[in-house]
């Protein structure tokens, strides 16, 4: 083996810096793209003056309580049989310092004091209304919706989880639940998709598969969901006492059988005629371990389970794993508008945008991204037409690059589009990457536990205190509507006679 000397190094090295120093003194800030491939160089500017890694001070967050939302006198009146199951427990609506704001415009100013003029007589008429929360996997698990949900149904009324998927693939803290082997999701984000789009709402459904060979001779195949409550949700979530079963697409006889703790309830027959259908079945109190069980030589579609107490407002959690919002428009109209009819939405809340950053590459595909958000938008508000929308933006995201863990570059190009192609569609918008602290906040979210390592998704804690600014935005929303209410009906108390 040859040997070399130390001059022959030194040689080497400075041969080696020869080549690379002109190409970090001309290197474009952004690097260089070979076949498609960007190679990245330190710039001499960095070289010269290296960057420092920004610490966000997170000291606000300090005032954001969320220790507050367990509503432990709900639960002695969980088993009342003489009071309707999701009384509110508090009486009026107190105001709350909110570090943001809803944006609006007057045409979804509009719509939103609808909602809150809905929300607020819900409980008092016995009424329930339905609130669709969708997104991304920022609230996979049914996090930041089961925060929201606890506030909303402490406040307004409410109890139960409202819609679960037929199928449930993701961990959640908000209930339990088993299926037969022989059910089979079906998502519109995702390869298994069903033949004829008819999701109704949760954009997911599921079918069972039958023995073929059974069915010709007419014998029956049997499935089943089982779903009981979880030890660890949050107190209004775990107490039910409403079954809604929605399903379309069932084209021969099949039957359905409720049980509780094993022992059969209730034994009826779906509707055969194809067209979108819910069965419902009340119970006494929350069922410990219940267990639904279909029977057919035909799969129907099932496309949800609503779990809800009697009044008040039943709060949905859609998420969809690497979404970014642009799938709606592929729902069959009919099985979506349907359930929205049915469950009375008065509220939709978008939350997206998260998937498509690290994918833009230019100012103009952020632009092409909100404008087809936008329509969506359209498409969801035509489905339920009665509905005020709220469109959550991205959270702040961060990328290691040149050392430091940054915003990625076009964020908050992407919030600034999405911001104003909502409004133009006439939907509200709470800015959530604002509500954070803005540009390079998430590297400040993390070293304080309140998002992961892969600096995108909340931790726990995390995802409680970003739901908590968000309701603080919607409650200072709604006080101003009751403010501007009472101030109308004084005046109309003032007129002469």
């Amino acid at each position: 083996m040859k040997e070399y000397q130390p001059i022959n190094v030194l040689f080497f090295l400075l041969f080696t810096a020869m080549i690379l120093l002109p190409i970090v003194y001309f290197a474009p800030k952004d690097g260089y793209t070979v076949f498609g491939i960007n190679i990245s160089f330190m710039t001499w500017e960095n070289l010269l003056n290296p960057v420092k890694q920004e610490h966000k001070n997170l000291d606000f967050l300090n005032d954001v309580n969320i220790n507050d939302n367990l509503d432990q006198e709900f639960l002695k009146t969980v088993n009342s049989d003489s009071i309707s199951l999701g009384l509110p427990t508090k009486d009026t609506v107190l105001a709350v310092k909110s570090k943001t704001k809803l944006h609006m415009n007057e045409i979804s100013k509009s719509k939103l004091f609808s909602f809150f003029s809905e929300l607020s007589i819900a409980s008092k008429k016995s009424k329930k209304i339905n609130i669709c929360h969708y997104g991304d996997s920022q609230i996979e698990g049914d996090r930041m919706t089961a925060f929201i949900r606890q506030r909303l149904q402490t406040q307004f009324g409410g109890a139960g989880p409202g819609l679960i998927p037929s199928i449930n693939a993701y961990s959640t803290i908000s209930f339990k639940q088993k299926h037969s082997a022989n059910f089979k999701r079906k998502i519109l984000f995702g390869k298994e998709k069903l033949y004829n789009n008819k999701y109704g709402i949760m954009l997911s459904s599921a079918i069972f598969e039958v023995d073929s060979s059974n069915s010709r001779k007419g014998i029956q195949t049997e499935a089943w969901i089982e779903i009981s409550p979880s030890n660890v949700a949050y107190s209004r979530c775990k107490a039910y006492n409403n079954l809604s079963v929605y399903y379309n697409s069932c084209n021969t006889r099949c039957s359905i059988e409720i049980y509780n703790n094993e022992q059969l309830i209730t034994k009826d027959s779906l509707n055969s005629d194809g067209l979108p259908h819910v069965f419902n079945w009340r119970f006494t109190s929350t069922p410990k371990n219940l267990r639904i069980v279909f029977k057919s030589t035909e799969s129907p579609i099932i496309n949800a389970v609503s779990l809800e107490g009697d009044i008040g407002v039943q709060m949905t959690n859609i998420a969809m794993r690497g979404s970014s919002g642009t799938s709606f428009g592929a729902v069959d109209y009919g099985s979506m508008s349907f359930m929205h009819k049915i469950l009375n939405t008065k509220l939709i809340i978008l939350q997206f945008g998260g998937n498509s950053v690290p994918h833009f590459k230019d100012s103009s595909a952020v632009k092409n991204y909100a404008y087809r958000f936008k329509k969506q938008i359209e498409y969801v508000q035509s489905c339920s037409r009665d509905a005020a929308i709220i469109v959550i933006g991205p959270s702040d995201m961060a990328q290691y690059k040149e050392g430091i863990y940054s915003t990625y570059k076009f964020l908050p190009y992407c919030v600034q589009q999405m911001k104003k192609q909502s409004l133009i569609a006439g939907a509200s918008y709470w800015d959530l990457y604002d509500a954070m602290g803005g540009k390079n906040s998430m590297f400040a979210w993390v070293n304080n536990g309140l998002a992961g390592k892969d600096y995108v998704h909340f931790s726990n804690k995390g995802a409680s205190k970003a739901s908590q600014l968000f309701y603080n935005a919607f409650i200072s929303a709604y006080k101003k509507w009751e403010n501007n209410k009472l101030s109308i009906n004084n005046k109309a108390d003032d007129l002469p006679e």
